[in-house]
């Protein structure tokens, strides 16, 4: 697969934000999910809102899903927007089995300088740079990893990892 291809035409590319922007869209991302999961307790109903809401407000989002534990060691796709995922990952390959093998946030500004098939699975050419969250249920188990991707590079920073991990403490509860 080149490291380049067309966009289909439901998705948009990324459009970074500044600081001030970033934050004020994940507040306002945040205040929405909330209220939208207030008495909510159905993780699959969670997980597409949650996806649904942050590709609202967060344009840089370009892939946004879950991948969730299908059988020790290994993710099964879950509940995503955007383009075809990956349907399977082993722990400890690509950045979400990294992340799901670590049990901690990882936060790539390039994918494509990745080692292709160990580092990183180009599920999608266009991808260059992500943001992967571990996903905690409230009896400590790992219920899977949340992950992001961008167009842009760069787009993920510490602003991602303090929200994104706030707004999944939701599966904590």
């Amino acid at each position: 697969m080149s490291a380049t291809a067309e966009m289909p035409y439901f998705v948009k590319p990324s459009r970074n934000l500044p600081p001030e922007e970033k934050e004020q869209a994940y507040a306002q991302a945040h205040a929405a999910i909330t209220a939208t999961l207030t008495g909510t307790t159905n993780e699959g109903v969670m997980m597409v809102t949650i996806n649904s809401l942050l590709k609202t407000y967060l344009p840089y989002f370009y892939w946004t899903g879950f991948y969730l534990v299908d059988r020790p060691g290994r993710l099964v796709v879950g509940p995503y927007q955007g383009t075809l995922g990956c349907l399977y990952i082993d722990f400890g390959r690509g950045v979400c089995g990294t992340v799901a093998a670590s049990g901690e946030t990882k936060i790539v500004a390039d994918t494509h300088v990745l080692e292709e098939g160990k580092e990183h699975i180009a599920c999608d050419p266009n991808s260059r740079s992500e943001i992967v969250v571990p996903v905690w249920r409230a009896d400590g188990s790992l219920l899977g990893v949340y992950d992001v991707d961008s167009t842009e590079q760069g787009s993920f920073d510490g602003t991602d990892q303090l929200w994104l991990e706030r707004i999944l403490e939701v599966f904590k509860m």
